[in-house]
């Protein structure tokens, strides 16, 4: 592997324990990892296969994406999903996602971490818990790796059905013994433990609404055995919170405790509604949170309580959640929406954007229990990004806090991406991928998929329902 020598940078940010910020400073890299970090002074610098001059620039650890469904921007922007809450949104997810195929998950793994990569993501998490048709989790492992992102796959699962009081339908459910099977198969075959992995696996039944108690249990059982995560959504929104004191005659953090669900090796996905024993009880767990802000207002969710979760000693991460519910897979537009969510919640002072763009590094890194990524350090994966603060409108007149410029500016797109020591963004351009080829591939796929869906169910989902209504008056509102 070729080494790299990044010069002549303005701003280097390094989250290290420190929070040690570097001007005029310059990176060495070798293999995939940081091998020097320094100030420029009188002594030469050192020789290097590949030279960047990165005048003007701002180099930050890349982001970790901690939620997400790739499946999904397939589905973005479907006018029977626009304007409703959660499980109404769920309903016609449910249906969408019934005709989803190999082929379709394999070019959704592409075009969505192409848009992460570009807006600065170097790792993501996928909750995959769809298993229909000829779909194969293998193929969102291969085109990870095709595409070179640092990548989890959370093998998500449905199991309960509308017949046995679940929200999905019966036809898109898996037998609980074939789950855990094939949990074990993945983890046996791409599980990488070891440090500076690129690939590994966690365990990730949907959703207590889609999922049976004992297929908790015995899930997050064979997770322990094998040392590997355990991610779920949980209290996401009222109607959530409300179907677990319904069927289990307590809210949703009471239940998972019971289930054995809580602990440094768990994280939650969206965490809204949680009360503030609730919320004690993630801090002295150590249990995790994956922050999805823009999700969360589609769908009239709520505020996760970002700012007490960390009082409480819980590890906050920042995910973009699917595309479908977001409508974006930007992960600096989550991390701006983050910080000013916390601000309309609990005022101007909530939030800082440096420490929001920790929950995006260091954050995602301790939920996920990395040690090897989230900060620039010597010894660190070569994982990073940058982006020149000169060159763009946003952010003229913006110079005098670099860092928070990222966030308080409204940065849109890096121009510069590594992932474990190999340039992925260049210039602002993604590296060995013809993206004009795959958006035009995806939009041909996500069109013929709505098109099998509503041949399948006789509906029409991709005609907004107002202009049926009002077919000669504007929308009203």
């Amino acid at each position: 592997m070729p080494s790299i020598l990044l010069k002549n940078i303005d701003t280097i940010a390094t989250f290290n324990a420190g929070r040690q910020v570097i001007k005029n400073g310059w990176i060495l890299i070798k293999n995939n990892l940081i091998d020097q970090i320094s100030k420029h002074n009188s002594d030469e610098l050192p020789s290097a296969d590949q030279v960047f001059d990165l005048s003007g620039y701002l180099v930050m650890p890349g982001m970790i994406n901690t939620h997400h469904h790739l499946f999904q921007c397939l589905l973005r922007n479907i006018p029977a999903m626009q304007d409703v809450s959660l499980f109404s949104w769920l309903h016609t997810l449910y249906l969408l996602m019934s005709e989803v195929r190999d082929e379709d998950q394999y070019v959704a793994t592409m075009l969505n971490h192409a848009e992460l990569l570009l807006s600065g993501c170097t790792t993501n998490v996928d909750h995959s818990y769809i298993h229909v048709n000829d779909m194969q989790f293998d193929t969102q492992i291969k085109a990870a790796q095709e595409i070179g992102i640092r990548f989890h796959l959370a093998r998500g699962s449905f199991s309960v059905g509308q017949s046995k009081g679940g929200l999905p339908p019966d036809n898109i459910i898996e037998k609980e013994d074939d789950i855990l099977a094939d949990t074990e198969r993945l983890i046996k075959t791409w599980h990488d433990p070891k440090p500076f992995a690129m690939t590994r696996i966690d365990n990730a039944p949907c959703s207590p609404f889609s999922v049976s108690s004992q297929l908790m249990r015995e899930s997050i059982e064979l997770a322990r055995k094998y040392g590997v995560g355990n991610h779920t959504h949980l209290a996401e929104c009222p109607e959530d919170d409300e179907y677990m004191i319904q069927n289990y005659g307590k809210s949703s953090v009471y239940v998972a405790e019971d289930w054995g669900w809580t602990g440094p090796d768990v994280w939650y996905a969206h965490g809204v509604i949680l009360s503030d024993e609730e919320i004690a009880i993630l801090g002295k767990t150590k249990t995790a949170v994956a922050h999805c802000p823009n999700s969360n207002m589609y769908t009239a969710a709520g505020v996760c309580r970002v700012r007490d979760l960390l009082k409480s000693g819980a590890t906050v991460g920042i995910g973009v959640d699917g595309s479908a519910a977001n409508n974006s897979s930007n992960m600096l537009h989550e991390v701006r929406n983050a910080m000013l969510l916390q601000r309309v919640r609990f005022g101007a002072d909530a939030l800082s954007p440096t420490q929001t763009l920790e929950l995006s590094t260091l954050g995602g890194a301790k939920l996920l229990r990395r040690t090897d990524i989230g900060s620039l350090e010597i010894g660190k994966a070569a994982d990073l990004i940058g982006i020149n603060l000169f060159d763009k409108p946003a952010f003229a007149g913006g110079m005098h806090d670099p860092i928070a410029g990222m966030v308080m500016c409204e940065a849109n797109q890096v121009d510069l991406s590594i992932v474990n020591g190999k340039i992925r963004v260049e210039k602002g351009k993604l590296v060995g991928l013809d993206l004009l080829e795959l958006i035009n591939r995806t939009n041909q796929i996500a069109h013929d998929l709505v098109k099998r869906t509503e041949k399948r169910y006789q509906i029409n989902i991709s005609e907004p329902a107002w202009r049926t209504a009002y077919p000669y008056q504007p929308r009203k509102l």
